[in-house]
């Protein structure tokens, strides 16, 4: 983890062994306001980083699984995206905090479009889930792909039927074209998905209007009970049937998706989320498709983490769906 510019501090003694440094992933950003690459196939083997939050911190994919490929497939950091103002967005009004919001998530969607027509596989590091109006939108500018978005929330309220007016929970259906305007035209005009594009993965709670959304949104919805009752092998390989005709399939995990006894580094904790094994699980029958077009990884907070855990699992979890196996 990095705090601050240029400074490296560490949490507890079982610390990431080592830093991808001057060659990161790529960084997009994220607002707190509110395996050897064939998983991609052939002809995308690189990968770039954009983290965007302002903790101002980093989190770097660094086991040794990583490193073997760092000269060969990590190439850029685009540094971090700024969030202008954003230590005092939380005490502002929902009009105050769309502009900042807006900016960043155009700054996101520019990064990811030039990173899919680059050939690489973005990974997009975050706090709340709305830089992922910026990330799913730019990455699907020139390419259609599947979205698997796995989380303890649907985020699929809109500024009428959200109970807090926070903007990460309306980011899906934002994407879906329901939502301020301005943030619904990020990159492109419109709805950036389609209904039968979209699996959701792990929703625990739910806004009872964005129960409603969710049932005529006409994607489709895996709980926690579904998980519960048919176990995480049989959800994933639905899920991925859903998405059979889609060439490439977009990842984006909410670490809150993650139960908090296991991932307490988070904005939005809920209990009875998915075990590490189910989310392992679930990236690795992923990385087998090979057909990983890009990654979000948000809601990990360095100041909530505990000895580092959260931050953990998710370089975990990454190298699981980058193609690390057990044998």
């Amino acid at each position: 983890i990095r705090h601050g510019a240029g400074v490296r501090r560490h949490a507890g003694n079982n610390h990431l062994k080592a830093h991808v440094s001057e060659r990161k992933f790529l960084l997009s950003m994220l607002l707190d306001s509110d395996r050897s690459y064939d998983c991609a196939g052939p002809g995308r083997s690189l990968v770039c980083l954009f983290v965007w939050k302002p903790l101002s911190y980093e989190l770097h994919f660094a086991e040794d699984y990583l490193l073997s490929y760092q000269e060969t497939h990590f190439r850029q950091d685009a540094g971090n995206i700024e969030v202008p103002g954003h230590y005092t967005l939380t005490h502002r009004g929902f009009s105050d905090r769309l502009p900042p919001i807006r900016a960043a998530c155009e700054e996101t969607y520019e990064l990811a479009r030039r990173a899919i027509r680059d050939g690489t596989i973005p990974i997009f590091l975050g706090g709340d889930h709305s830089a992922s109006i910026g990330s799913i939108g730019g990455v699907t500018h020139d390419c259609d792909c599947g979205l698997i978005w796995i989380d303890a929330h649907g985020d699929f309220n809109t500024p009428e039927t959200s109970e807090t007016g926070n903007i990460h929970g309306m980011a899906l259906a934002i994407l879906y074209g329901k939502g301020p305007q301005e943030l619904v035209d990020v990159g492109r005009p419109g709805a950036k998905l389609k209904p039968e594009q979209v699996v959701l993965i792990g929703p625990r709670q739910l806004d009872e209007s964005e129960k409603e959304n969710l049932r005529a949104s006409g994607c489709t919805i895996f709980t926690m009970r579904d998980i519960d009752e048919r176990g995480m092998s049989s959800v994933i390989a639905q899920a991925l049937e859903k998405l059979s005709d889609c060439q490439h399939i977009h990842v984006s995990l909410d670490m809150d998706s993650i139960d908090p006894n296991e991932a307490p580094g988070v904005g939005t904790p809920v209990a009875g989320g998915l075990s590490y094994r189910e989310a392992q699980l679930l990236m690795e029958t992923i990385s087998d498709t090979r057909r990983l077009l890009s990654l979000d990884i948000m809601e990990t907070n360095p100041i909530l983490d505990v000895s580092n855990r959260t931050a953990q699992i998710a370089v975990s979890l990454a190298a699981s769906l980058f193609g690390k196996s057990i044998l």
